[in-house]
């Protein structure tokens, strides 16, 4: 279905260096996701902590695998492990 939304979903700030490395991994390995753009104030952001347990981003929900995940190190060796080619 064309409407469907994609299964990874990457909670992200505008400009935030750690965000940009995440998305060129998706980019890299082909990923369709959808960017879900988070409060600056570290204390509003009340949507990630209830996602993925803190306020930090980026932060990934990945619904084909039921992870749900922070920290860009983490995320990019996730993201190569799982879709890249040594998946």
């Amino acid at each position: 279905m064309a409407d469907e939304q994609p299964a990874i979903t990457l909670y992200r700030l505008q400009a935030c260096p750690y965000c940009e490395r995440v998305v060129r991994t998706l980019d890299e390995q082909g990923l369709a996701y959808q960017s879900r753009f988070v409060e600056p104030m570290h204390s509003d952001r009340n949507v990630v902590k209830r996602v993925s347990g803190k306020r930090s981003v980026p932060a990934i929900v990945d619904d084909n695998t039921g992870v749900t995940m922070s920290e860009s190190a983490n995320i990019v060796e996730y993201l190569e492990h799982t879709y890249g080619e040594g998946a």
